[in-house]
């Protein structure tokens, strides 16, 4: 039986743990070429799809990695980071980063490789989708010491419904996933580092577990199952929606 994206082409930025792993994975098992980036090409090891380095807050990088790919189906805007504190804690510098890779980064790979998927989906009789990752930190909800890290994650929100509306007519989807706490590498790091100001890292882990409505974390292959929903052809009429996947968080 095909899978879900048989025949697609797929983009996943920061595809080498975590979410955007958990999505390149599921993308390959639903039938989809994937070309998988991350900054680091060894946590690309293992991955059904072709792997290139790709720094995303590089424009030049960016634009020779859209022209080498060519026409896609799907792109799927992963690569983030995440900034502790408030607007107190906020530098000029620490703004600038944030926005460069959690917001500007998506313009990149947008404006890059936006041409080559209108090409595709009119040569096709397709369409094309594009998943933005945002968070529930974002306009949906504030988020305590996560001041920069929930205003980028709005501006994603609105990046996000501004494409879906200018290329609608063009079978151009754009949606952003809205994760609350999801099990990953970064996440272990913030454990532990807050681990180190509460006295343990197993008391740092169960705050974090006593805030989720659901009493656990989400796992990257919940997030990367909605991920294969939205670049499918059953999400068809669906576009410029920001949905939240976060056991409740955003209640």
């Amino acid at each position: 039986m095909p899978g879900q994206l048989e025949g697609k082409i797929a983009v996943v930025t920061a595809a080498g743990q975590g979410i955007g792993r958990a999505i390149a994975e599921a993308f390959a098992v639903e039938g989809a070429k994937v070309h998988a980036s991350d900054i680091d090409i060894k946590k690309l090891d293992g991955l059904d799809a072709s792997k290139a380095v790709l720094d995303v807050t590089d424009t030049d990088a960016v634009n020779a990695y859209a022209a080498e790919i060519g026409g896609i189906d799907i792109l799927v805007n992963v690569a983030g980071f995440v900034h502790h504190g408030t607007v107190l804690d906020c530098t000029e510098s620490d703004w600038d980063f944030s926005f460069d890779l959690n917001v500007k980064s998506m313009h990149r790979m947008i404006r890059a490789l936006l041409p080559g998927m209108l090409a595709r989906a009119e040569a096709n009789d397709s369409s094309g989708s594009i998943i933005n990752m945002s968070s529930g930190a974002s306009s949906l909800k504030g988020a305590p010491n996560r001041y920069v890290y929930g205003t980028t994650k709005a501006a994603v929100i609105g990046l996000t419904k501004a494409v879906a509306q200018d290329f609608i007519r063009q079978r151009i989807r754009c949606n952003a996933i809205c994760p609350g706490t999801i099990e990953s590498p970064s996440w272990h790091q913030r454990v532990e580092e807050l681990g180190k100001s509460v006295g343990s890292t197993d008391k740092a882990l169960q705050m974090f577990v006593d805030r989720q409505p659901m009493g656990r974390v989400g796992k990257p292959e919940e997030v990367a199952a909605l991920a294969v929903y939205l670049a499918s052809d059953a999400a068809a009429f669906t576009t410029g929606t920001a949905i939240p996947i976060d056991g409740g968080w955003t209640l």
